[in-house]
């Protein structure tokens, strides 16, 4: 795990500590999830013989996107079911977050094959489009990240470019090649919502439903919100996470002191 993401998600490693996993530190490049991919990979293939690879985002080489994604989708299979046994019709929009993108590609697989469902990916914006961000689809180019090709930031050179996020899940420079390609299809619709707008999210969302989302799923939630005139219903919003990991980091943001 990288450094940089340690410290954001500092309960996140307490409780695998608690629970018996040793964390390794990753201290290369930005030191997060980006490069502690990359350390995975170099170890596994250093020691194949007697270690495995797993990973729970849907990046990485084949066949591992299709593993995540195949698992994930019993979210989008459930989501499915319940709106037609709740709602009684299909959502007109299931809007979800994406970094590498599992949750979002699980989601979308249960509504793939509905074509009247609108379909929303909301990607880090970070400081903005002109600035430091993590929208690999708005903003990137097709190249090779982690053995697969997909949308990707990197400079002219094909040097991969360092992401930004105030979520840990998606500060990543590429995403998913199965994204990727629903994105050349025009099936999934990719926007992205700011660093300062998904803080926002994450607040209104605490204090309105007494429910703290992870940061990951406020720029799902940013999206909505900002853009609810606009969407087809009713609206489905895939939680992607509860946000007990990304108190420390949302209150340093958001100036909330606990010792004042």
């Amino acid at each position: 795990m990288g450094r940089t993401d340690m410290h954001r998600q500092r309960l996140n490693v307490i409780r695998m500590r608690m629970l018996g996993a040793e964390v390794m530190p990753v201290d290369s490049g930005s030191g997060t999830l980006k490069d502690a991919t990359s350390e995975a990979i170099r170890d596994w293939v250093t020691n194949v013989e007697h270690t495995h690879y797993i990973i729970g985002s849907a990046v990485g080489p084949a066949p591992y996107p299709e593993i995540v994604a195949h698992f994930q989708s019993i979210i989008g299979i459930e989501s499915r079911a319940q709106m037609l046994d709740k709602v009684g019709v299909l959502p007109g929009t299931v809007v979800a977050c994406v970094g590498g993108g599992s949750n979002a590609i699980g989601i979308f697989r249960g509504f793939l094959d509905d074509p009247e469902v609108v379909l929303v990916g909301v990607e880090a914006g970070g400081e903005g489009l002109g600035g430091l961000h993590g929208a690999s689809l708005a903003k990137g180019s097709p190249g090779v990240l982690h053995g697969s090709f997909s949308y990707l930031l990197q400079d002219p050179d094909g040097q991969v470019a360092e992401a930004h996020s105030v979520s840990a899940g998606l500060d990543y420079p590429g995403v998913g090649p199965e994204h990727s390609h629903l994105r050349d299809l025009g099936r999934v619709t990719y926007s992205n919502a700011t660093d300062e707008a998904a803080l926002s999210a994450f607040l209104e969302c605490s204090r309105r439903e007494g429910l703290i989302p992870a940061l990951e799923t406020s720029h799902a939630l940013a999206y909505v919100r900002d853009t609810a005139a606009s969407l087809a219903g009713p609206v489905l919003v895939c939680l992607s996470g509860r946000g007990d990991k990304d108190v420390d980091q949302a209150g340093a943001a958001l100036g909330i002191d606990a010792s004042a």
